[in-house]
């Protein structure tokens, strides 16, 4: 094993580390003052993802790890929001993640690329579904935003909303609006 591919795939686990600092910016537009980090978002989308496909019969690993790595660039370029991205070029999330692993052990690099190439050129049912439990996420975050008082995120919440295209992740959105963020406490407070 050589120490270079050693401290290499260990700088990849420390950046991605910065994830639970870096803040989701496009909630700000929204007027949120201290919106949820990369990190926080990435763990709720990989398991709603994990949800979805086994609602849609998908691989439900596959989809989670697709969830867990879609933002890992995010360490490099920052969360650029959606009217961010009217102004700035960004460089493409393969690039960013052949750079991140670029030291990493071989295989780790080869299986890193290998799940961002998959999420962002894939055209699988576990691409589909992990697109969806992305922006699933994003809305039931929205939903919780608008209960806390940030009228703004409504937008959010109606645009992710009809982006959705698996009849689980629609049928999930749709029970979301009809629930508060605390409804699921009445099953251990019955």
């Amino acid at each position: 094993m050589s120490v270079d591919h050693a401290q290499g795939t260990v700088g990849y686990l420390m950046e991605m580390g910065a994830l639970k600092r870096g803040k989701r910016t496009g909630w700000w537009i929204a007027g949120v003052k201290d919106p949820e980090t990369i990190a926080e978002h990435s763990f709720r989308a990989a398991v709603i993802g994990a949800v979805l496909a086994m609602m849609e019969g998908a691989d439900p690993a596959r989809v989670a790890l697709l969830c867990t790595f879609h933002d890992t660039q995010e360490t490099r370029v920052g969360d650029i929001p959606w009217i961010g991205r009217r102004y700035l070029t960004a460089t493409r999330n393969e690039d960013v993640t052949r750079d991140q692993v670029a030291d990493a052990f071989p295989a780790v690099a080869a299986g890193i690329q290998a799940v961002v190439d998959e999420y962002e050129n894939g055209d699988s049912l576990e691409v589909l579904v992990a697109h969806d439990a992305d922006r699933l996420e994003c809305m039931i975050q929205g939903l919780e935003y608008l209960e806390q008082g940030y009228g703004n995120a409504r937008e959010w919440v109606d645009s992710t909303r009809a982006k959705l295209k698996t009849d689980s992740a629609i049928a999930l959105a749709d029970a979301a609006q009809t629930m508060s963020s605390s409804d699921w406490r009445r099953t251990y407070l019955r």
